[in-house]
């Protein structure tokens, strides 16, 4: 296997669902000032949660409890454009994912793209790993590899949260939608309590904006939506070996669909 080909076995995300909308920091509501006394009065409007969740929700990894559910489709987006700190030099990167799941025999299906200058390679590649219990398969552009298990393995398992990371304490927002087919609530975080382990932070590393929807479904215990973006400077991105620091705006996407839906997911063809 190729060091590229273990590139992409660390990094995972999808296509946005909502077409354009996201893609710069407007987009995304305002954090409020204050959760402790956001979240006091908001638990007495009538768009309060359910009982358990009207105080707060935590979701260090964005996927987490989602092992209790039978099936599921998920897709996430990572994408970085700026420059390499303290130069004029543009620098760009992007990975998608899609991950499919049953619980009866431990079925996953992951889909990964990545590509963009910090890969060296505009149009990227694509990996498919899948399991079947315990059996696995890797194809690289449609094409399946041979004596490829722990590779196989390693993307057929791979985590939303890899990328995206999660949120350790979010409150009531006071507004509640159906997103993705689910009834969810919206769930207000600060900076401080966001997990972002695709990120490196230096002594001279900051983050200077950020920008974020956590949207979460009572009846299912799961995030159903959680966008994220941000303006950081002199930061690492953990996605390949022995980078250098940028600067520029980062978008996390991550949704949540067809929970209940069988994705059928069989041996890949030609394998």
């Amino acid at each position: 296997m190729t060091r590229r080909l273990f590139t992409y076995i660390t990094i995972i995300l999808i296509l946005n669902a909502c077409g354009s909308r996201g893609q710069t920091l407007e987009d995304i509501p305002t954090r409020i000032p204050s959760l402790d006394t956001y979240a006091t009065s908001v638990v007495l409007t009538e768009n309060a949660p359910p009982e358990g969740f009207r105080e707060f929700v935590a979701f260090p990894q964005i996927d987490d409890n989602l092992q209790f559910l039978s099936h599921w489709h998920s897709e996430v987006y990572f994408h970085f454009d700026g420059v390499f700190s303290r130069t004029p030099r543009q620098i760009d990167a992007e990975t998608t994912s899609l991950i499919w799941y049953t619980r009866t025999g431990n079925q996953r299906r992951v889909v990964l793209t990545g590509g963009g200058d910090l890969f060296g390679d505009q149009q990227g590649e694509t990996l498919e790993g899948v399991r079947l219990g315990s059996d696995v398969f890797l194809l690289r552009d449609e094409v399946c590899l041979d004596n490829a298990e722990e590779a196989a393995a390693a993307v057929a398992d791979l985590r939303a949260s890899l990328i995206v990371g999660g949120v350790n304490y979010a409150v009531p927002a006071g507004e509640k939608r159906i997103i993705n087919g689910e009834q969810v609530w919206r769930y207000a975080f600060t900076l401080e309590n966001v997990n972002l382990p695709l990120l490196r932070m230096g002594d001279d590393a900051q983050i200077t904006n950020m920008l974020g929807e956590l949207w979460v479904s009572p009846e299912h215990n799961a995030v159903i939506r959680y966008y994220l973006n941000m303006e950081v400077e002199n930061v690492v991105l953990q996605v390949v070996d022995n980078a250098l620091p940028v600067s520029g705006q980062l978008i996390l996407r991550y949704d949540l669909y067809d929970i209940g839906i069988n994705p059928n997911i069989t041996q890949p063809f030609g394998c």
